[in-house]
């Protein structure tokens, strides 16, 4: 605190921010130093484009579920519908080792049939399901 002089009498009660605005520049830089301000030596691994190669034919054992774009359903070709897909599926992996399948759906298809179809054969004892996408052009 300082006394004023002059025509007033008494103390003077304004308090000396100095000391406090040297110790903010000091935390701004120390802040400054320690943020970073750009990371640097980023290993970034860019997928490469596929070799262009024949398409992956699906083995002839392989169980395909095609989806089309009204909601018609085949198993390998063989119409079917969604009442019996299920137990056309449990009639089908009742024997076989491999409980993997495959959906083909159309890509104008609502996703829920595509859902549908991945909880009917679910249900029918199909362990892994595959998608195959259409390639676009």
């Amino acid at each position: 605190m300082s006394m004023s002089v002059g025509n007033r009498k008494g103390l003077k009660s304004e308090i000396n921010i100095t000391p406090y605005i040297d110790i903010l520049l000091v935390l701004l830089i120390i802040f400054m130093v320690v943020t970073p301000i750009r990371q640097r030596d980023l290993k970034v691994r860019v997928p490469e484009p596929p070799p262009p190669v024949a398409p992956i034919q699906v083995s002839s054992n392989a169980i395909v579920v095609t989806v089309g774009d009204h909601a018609e359903i085949e198993i390998n070709k063989i119409p079917t519908d969604f009442n019996s897909l299920g137990s056309k599926l449990r009639e089908i992996y009742s024997t076989r080792a491999n409980k993997d399948m495959f959906i083909s759906a159309s890509s104008r298809l609502a996703f829920g049939d595509v859902v549908r179809v991945i909880d009917i054969s679910k249900g029918a004892g199909v362990s892994e399901v595959g998608l195959i996408c259409e390639e676009l052009h």
